[in-house]
């Protein structure tokens, strides 16, 4: 079985450098799964100077609904993967077919798939839910989604983090 490493934190924390550097103590190639997509110039360059930052030791696999796929399809390939980022997937998957019930069961997919496979993977994922209670509910449901599918892979992962202020804190 794989080892599983989960990073959460809020946005611009510091949890994809941290998930990087763990990621790079595995050793090259590196597989980064890229879950964002590039709707406007400003995500376009976002995606580019991400990708310039990471440098040639990662391959991108850009995928924006089957994680679970893109995981296994590539699983023993790299000496690590990195998927960035589990609240985008969400985003992208509530977008895509507007059934949480749906994205519930890929989330649940995901962590089923994790036991099967070699290749150690380490998760970031934004904490979205510390701040207010949304006043729609679309945000309401995304929220929700976002804190279930954290607990989820939480759970599954045998270390999880923190990170605020580029600061990790080791949960489990």
């Amino acid at each position: 079985m794989a080892r599983v490493i989960f990073i959460t934190g809020g946005a611009r924390s510091g949890k994809s450098g941290f998930a990087e550097k763990l990621a790079e103590g595995f050793g090259a190639p590196l597989g980064y799964v890229a879950t964002g997509m590039a709707g406007d110039t400003e995500m376009a360059e976002r995606i580019r100077r991400h990708r310039l930052r990471r440098g040639e030791k990662w391959q991108t696999l850009e995928e924006p609904y089957d994680v679970a796929g893109v995981l296994t399809g590539h699983d023993g390939y790299f000496r690590a993967m990195l998927v960035d980022c589990v609240t985008l997937w969400l985003t992208n998957l509530l977008l895509h077919c507007d059934d949480p019930a749906r994205v519930r069961g890929e989330v649940q997919a995901l962590a089923e798939v994790l036991p099967t496979l070699t290749t150690p993977v380490i998760f970031v994922a934004s904490e979205v839910g510390m701040g207010i209670v949304p006043e729609n509910a679309l945000a309401r449901t995304f929220r929700d989604l976002a804190g279930e599918a954290n607990e989820i892979l939480a759970a599954v992962a045998d270390e999880a983090y923190v990170v605020f202020a580029g600061l990790p804190l080791r949960l489990k």
